[in-house]
C-alpha cells in the first residue's frame, strides 16, 4: 500500500509539473498556426514578442519537470538521506541524559534559597515603579 501511495503521489507530481509545459506548447503552437505555420507569418501577424516570451516562460517551466524526471528515474532515495534524517545518536558523541543531569544540578544550585535581602524601610523613601506617581 506504501508503495502504491508513493507511486501515485510521484504520478500526480510529474503531471503538476507537466501542465505548463504543455499550456505554453500549446499556445505556441495556436500562434504558430495563426502566422500561416510559418516564422514570416508569425512576423507579419505581430506575434514574434508574445511566440518568444512563451518559448522563455515554457523554458523556465522546463526545469522543474527535467529535475521531477531525474528525481523519478534516480530511484528511491535511502531511508538515512535527507532533511529529515533521524539522529544517530552512537556518532555524535552527546550524551542527552549527561546533558540534562547538568542542567538540573546548574539549576537547583541556582534555586537555593540565599540570605534575604532586607527589605527597606517604607518612610520617606519613595517607591520605584511606573506610572503616576502618587502624592
Amino acid at each position: 500500500m506504501q508503495s502504491f501511495m508513493q507511486s501515485l503521489k510521484s504520478a500526480f507530481g510529474l503531471i503538476r509539473v507537466l501542465v505548463p509545459v504543455l499550456y505554453c506548447g500549446g499556445l505556441l503552437y495556436y500562434f504558430f498556426d495563426i502566422g500561416d505555420g510559418s516564422l514570416e507569418g508569425v512576423e507579419a501577424v505581430g506575434l514574434g514578442p508574445t511566440m518568444i516570451g512563451l518559448g522563455a516562460v515554457g523554458l523556465l517551466f522546463c526545469v522543474p519537470l527535467i529535475l521531477k524526471i531525474m528525481r523519478l528515474v534516480s530511484g528511491p532515495r535511502s531511508p538515512g538521506s535527507g532533511p529529515d534524517k533521524p539522529a544517530d545518536d552512537e556518532g555524535s558523541g552527546f550524551d542527552a541524559d549527561a546533558a540534562i543531569a547538568r542542567y538540573m544540578a546548574q539549576r537547583s544550585v541556582e534555586a537555593a534559597p540565599s540570605t534575604p535581602a532586607a527589605r527597606p524601610s517604607s518612610g520617606s523613601t519613595p517607591r520605584p515603579g511606573f506610572g503616576r506617581r502618587v502624592r
